[in-house]
């Protein structure tokens, strides 16, 4: 009789007790409802992240009476421009943003070539020991940049690149980080589409240029966004190579702001503004090859 007229969903189960069908929450449901707790504790989390960096945009564009306004103000009633204005006017701010300029996009683009044909030759090509001088490459990683910087430091002093642009750029040219980013994706890259180019005749740069760059895309921008992070916010050895203030980086002369006894925060919340401008925006625009990158790379190799 009970397959007559009765159906049994496979969200409801029999109340021994009383003889009754009670409706069970499925599973769907349940995990809707663990998910708003966690969903509401990553909002949180995202919103105590981003109260920094509001508060820095807010206090870039506040008037210098109203920074130290308590309770704080966090919109502007009248917003100004007087701190960009010092910044570029008092100080040689607009010469450091072209230093930064210039370090960044040469180290930028040279660790993206010299990493990707070291990375190609570790990957696609053997030869005597290439294992054990992979094998010390990754040892280097444990080695804190501190450590060397005495000897870099006396290195560029015989070379003559203390004080210049490019003793910032020639050491940071290439990263064991790269060489193993780009290895790790090149070893994806089937060997026989590097062989059918060398059959049709292509010499190997032309091969590595025309073959497996393009393949490496994803890896590119990854490593590209890295590296381009870390050498627009490098401070440490900027600090240690360069003694001329025209010649300082943006994240050096941002720290000639922060003075002894007292400090412009208007002007230090305008100039660390600039400086992370283009780190947001680079990231937006490459965001999807960037995540893309780093999941292919982990996935494979």
């Amino acid at each position: 009789m009970a397959g007559a007229g009765i159906r049994f969903s496979p969200t409801a189960e029999i109340d021994g007790r009383k003889g009754t069908l009670q409706q069970v929450p499925s599973a769907r449901g349940r995990g809707f409802v663990r998910s708003i707790p966690g969903l509401l504790f990553l909002l949180l989390a995202a919103g105590a992240a981003l109260i920094p960096f509001l508060w820095m945009i807010s206090t870039a564009f506040k008037r210098p009476e109203v920074i130290y306004q308590i309770p704080p103000v966090w919109i502007p009633v009248e917003p100004t421009l007087r701190h960009f204005q010092n910044l570029f006017g008092q100080l040689s701010f607009a010469r450091n943003l072209f230093n930064s300029t210039v370090v960044t996009f040469g180290i930028t683009a040279l660790s993206l070539l010299l990493n990707s044909m070291a990375g190609y030759a570790f990957a696609k090509h053997r030869f005597p020991g290439m294992e054990r001088l992979f094998g010390v490459f990754l040892i280097t990683l444990m080695v804190p940049a501190q450590v060397t910087a005495i000897p870099v430091f006396l290195l560029l002093k015989k070379l003559g690149l203390l004080n210049t642009l490019a003793g910032l750029i020639i050491p940071a040219a290439s990263s064991v980080f790269g060489i193993f980013l780009m290895r790790q994706f090149m070893t994806s890259i089937p060997d026989a589409l590097i062989e059918s180019g060398r059959v049709d005749g292509c010499r190997e740069w032309g091969i590595f240029w025309s073959i497996v760059l393009p393949q490496c895309r994803p890896a590119l921008a990854a490593l590209g966004i890295f590296t381009f992070l870390a050498a627009w916010s490098d401070f440490f050895f900027p600090l240690i190579v360069l003694f001329d203030q025209r010649k300082y980086t943006l994240p050096v002369a941002l720290a000639t702001l922060n003075g002894q006894h007292t400090t412009d925060w208007g002007m230090l919340m305008a100039g660390s503004l600039v400086v992370i401008t283009p780190i947001v925006l680079l990231f937006i625009a490459l965001q999807r090859k960037f995540v893309e990158g780093i999941a292919l790379t982990g996935l494979k190799g």
